[in-house]
């Protein structure tokens, strides 16, 4: 017996599944976040670090905090978008380390004690967790429009002021309009990105 997914599933996840930038006016809950969150959680980190942090902008008032600090070619798309994630790290997440990795008692020493190995498990290892959040929202039945097209900085200071949280990309959950997207992109066959030794 095969392990492997169905073809209807690939093609939700993979094959088919599209980055939105305009959505249908139709709301996403709270309790679909929540869903959302405890699914993409189980997605694998370096030492089970899991530095990601989620703020979920749903209110008007909250998308007119994040709007001043938008490309001009992404306002639009954040202002109807249902929900815009930021998706962030967490710089002391290895303060976690004795709860979430009891296995190595030097595991929050190690990354506390070397602010480039740190910074880079964190950033890493939160893009890690925001593409198990993006494939955990197609499996949901929700479109999904990641992008860059921010100041990180301001973003920072608006929505983490005390420090602690660094922002890594922002994404856009709802529901596409599917009338909306332009051909999909190529991309490149295995021969001309891959090797095998």
């Amino acid at each position: 017996m095969s392990n492997r997914l169905n073809n209807d599933t690939l093609e939700r996840l993979f094959l088919q599944a599209r980055s939105h930038t305009a959505w249908l006016d139709k709301p996403v809950s709270d309790e679909q976040l929540h869903e959302l969150y405890d699914l993409a959680k189980w997605g694998p980190t370096s030492m089970n670090c899991l530095p990601m942090r989620l703020v979920f902008l749903k209110s008007t008032a909250a998308k007119a905090r994040l709007k001043p600090m938008l490309a001009a070619g992404n306002v639009d798309k954040v202002l109807a978008a249902p929900v815009t994630v930021i998706v962030a790290w967490d710089t002391q997440f290895y303060e976690h380390m004795p709860t979430l990795f009891p296995y190595i008692d030097t595991a929050r020493a190690m990354y506390a004690d070397n602010a480039t190995l740190s910074e880079q498990t964190a950033f890493r290892n939160s893009s890690l967790q925001g593409a198990y959040l993006i494939l955990a929202a197609r499996s949901l039945g929700l479109d999904v429009g990641p992008m860059s097209g921010f100041d990180n900085t301001q973003v920072d200071q608006e929505f983490f002021p005390d420090g602690r949280y660094a922002s890594n990309f922002l994404l856009n959950l709802g529901y596409g309009d599917p009338a909306a997207l332009h051909p999909r992109g190529p991309r490149f066959e295995f021969d001309e990105v891959c090797a095998i030794y």
